[in-house]
């Protein structure tokens, strides 16, 4: 398969980047600065600069086309004000959706956040964040062009990935490893049946092709 990220140089972007390259898929890596391109290329996957804040559609599809599918994993990051959730968690998420469907990629994976509500109420950044990434994924289920699964993971950790999840509609609140977190991407990319789906996911005790599987109806 061939698999374009947004957001390639992100935590858990770079993670996804070698489980895929690593069971021999070809990957590209959407990245905003040229100087990021080493990384992506030590990660196995082919660098492509290009700033999804002041891209058209038409830009980002030129890069999609011929693509087996789009992972969305860009976030403006924990530092970022509240403008940037706009542009990036919302607006950047928005754009690559757009641009799948006008290049003809229907498989679409989208890493959100456990809390994403376009209806979340609230003045501070996170809230902000929440309605943001709300927003992009209700955009994304709108479109009828693409094969959409959205993963809302809980809070993130560097712990070491154990292989075992919780993924369902609702699982609660919890933690998970960006480790897993990319472990269940690439198999998500891998299993179209579970499109149409809304994922929590936090750490648990079922493996992750399990985890995956069940949740497909397999």
């Amino acid at each position: 398969m061939r698999i374009v990220i947004a957001g390639g140089h992100g935590q858990i972007a770079l993670r996804l980047e070698r489980i895929l390259a690593a069971r021999g898929d070809e990957v590209a890596g959407i990245v905003r600065r040229a100087e990021q391109a080493d990384d992506l290329r030590a990660a196995g996957a082919e660098p492509v600069v290009l700033d999804l804040e002041s891209a058209s559609a038409e830009e980002v599809a030129e890069r999609l086309r011929g693509a087996d599918a789009a992972v969305f994993a860009a976030g403006a990051g924990p530092g970022s004000g509240a403008a940037r959730k706009d542009t990036v968690d919302k607006g950047a998420a928005v754009l690559f959706a757009d641009a799948a469907v006008r290049a003809g990629v229907r498989r679409h994976v989208v890493v959100s956040s456990m809390g994403a509500d376009a209806r979340h109420e609230g003045d501070e950044v996170f809230d902000v964040y929440l309605r943001a990434k709300g927003e992009a994924d209700d955009h994304v289920r709108a479109q009828d062009g693409l094969d959409w699964t959205i993963l809302r993971p809980g809070s993130l950790t560097d712990e070491p990935g154990t292989g075992q999840v919780r993924l369902e509609a609702h699982t609660g609140r919890g933690s998970v490893s960006r480790d897993d977190v990319a472990t269940v991407l690439a198999e998500l990319v891998d299993t179209p049946a579970t499109a149409g789906l809304t994922l929590e996911l936090v750490g648990g005790s079922t493996p992750v092709s399990v985890a995956v599987k069940s949740v497909a109806g397999n």
